[in-house]
C-alpha cells in the first residue's frame, strides 16, 4: 500500500456542509479509509469537541495512527455495525451530532493488487476488508455451489448473465482452482457476449462477490438500526452510497422513521401512547450528486471505476 497516494474523499464539501458541525460536538466517521472526511470534521472541532472513527481495514487503522496525538480524535478498530457497542463503551448514546457513512470500497482497497478487489490488475483473489478475518474469495468461489453463486450474482450484482457465468467459473474450477484476480475476470468476459456491455463484464460480478464476503448490506443494516438511541436530538445522519442495493436500505430506513406509524380505526390507545406513535425520527432531506468535475476527476483517478 502506497501511504502517499493522493486521494480526494467523494462529496467532501457537500459532506461537511451538511453536517453542519458543532465546536463542541461529538461525530462519528463508520469509515476512516483514507481519513478525507475525519481530517475535514477535526479542523472544525475546539477543544471540548470530539471526533470516533471506525474502519475494520487495518491499513486504515495505520493511516488513522498519524492522528493519534489529537486527544479530540478517537480511532477505532473494528466494523461499523458495532457502533452501539462502541457508543455505549464511550459513553455517548444520545449524545452524537452526526454520524457519516461512506459506504463501499475505497480507492485505498481497489489501488493496491494484493487486496483483491481490481478486476483490471492481476492479484491473490482475497476481497476482504479485513484481510485477517473471514473467508478469502478464492476460498468461498472454490466451495460455492451453483445454486448458491447464482443467487450471490443476480442479487447483490444485478447481474443478467449469473447463470451463464456461474457455469463457466464451475466448469472452469473442475480443472483448477481460481486463485487471482485476472483468472476470474478472464472467465467472466468469456461467459458473455463483449457487445452486451459498456463498462467492464466483470464489474458487477466483483461487486457481488465482495458484497457477499464483507456481508456489507448486513452491516448497513445493522448500523442503521442503531443510530436512532446514538444520535442526540437535532443530530444529522450522512449516508453516500454508490449502488442501488446500499440506496434502497438507506431509502427505506429513512421512510420507515421519517413518518408516525398509523393507528387503526377503533383501536383503543392512551393520550400517552398517542404521543409516542406520533415522533418522528428524521426530516428527510433531498439527495445530493456528485459534480460532474468530481465524477471527471474520480474516474481519471481509476481506470475503470467500480
Amino acid at each position: 500500500m502506497n501511504d502517499n497516494f493522493l486521494h480526494t474523499s467523494v462529496l467532501l464539501k457537500e459532506t461537511i456542509k451538511n453536517l453542519d458541525i458543532k465546536p463542541n460536538g461529538i461525530y462519528i466517521d463508520c469509515t476512516f479509509g483514507y481519513g478525507g472526511h475525519s481530517k475535514e470534521i477535526l479542523k472544525k472541532l475546539r477543544k471540548n469537541g470530539k471526533l470516533y472513527s471506525i474502519d475494520q481495514d487495518p491499513y486504515a487503522i495505520k493511516i488513522a495512527q498519524k492522528l493519534k496525538n489529537d486527544c479530540r480524535f478517537n480511532i477505532i478498530h473494528g466494523s461499523f455495525s458495532k457502533i452501539l457497542e462502541y457508543s455505549e463503551c464511550n459513553k455517548i448514546l444520545g449524545k452524537v451530532n452526526g454520524i457519516i457513512l461512506d459506504l463501499g470500497i475505497s480507492s485505498m482497497q481497489i489501488d493496491d493488487p494484493n487486496r483483491g478487489f481490481s478486476f483490471t490488475s492481476d492479484g491473490p483473489l482475497d476481497m476482504r476488508m479485513n484481510p485477517k478475518k473471514g473467508i478469502p474469495a478464492n476460498v468461498w468461489l472454490q466451495n460455492t455451489n451453483f445454486e448458491t453463486l447464482y443467487k450471490i450474482l443476480k442479487k447483490y450484482g444485478e447481474e443478467h448473465f449469473s447463470k451463464q457465468i456461474s457455469r463457466k467459473i464451475l466448469n472452469y474450477r473442475k480443472k483448477q482452482p481460481i486463485t487471482r484476480t485476472l483468472e476470474l475476470s478472464n472467465i467472466i468476459i468469456k461467459a458473455i457476449p463483449k457487445k452486451k456491455y459498456k463498462k467492464h463484464p466483470a464489474r458487477k460480478v466483483f461487486q457481488a462477490i465482495r458484497i457477499h464476503i464483507n456481508q456489507e448490506l448486513y452491516e448497513l443494516k445493522q448500523v442503521l438500526k442503531h443510530v436512532v438511541k446514538i444520535l442526540a436530538p437535532g443530530g444529522k445522519l450522512l449516508v453516500i452510497s454508490f449502488h442501488s442495493l446500499e440506496d434502497r436500505i438507506v431509502k427505506q430506513f429513512i421512510n420507515k422513521n421519517s413518518k408516525p406509524p398509523t393507528v387503526p380505526l377503533g383501536l383503543a390507545v392512551t393520550e400517552r401512547q398517542l404521543q409516542s406513535l406520533k415522533q418522528i425520527h428524521f426530516e428527510t432531506v433531498n439527495k445530493i450528486f456528485p459534480s460532474k468535475t468530481e465524477i471527471k476527476k474520480k474516474t481519471l483517478e481509476h481506470v475503470v471505476p467500480y
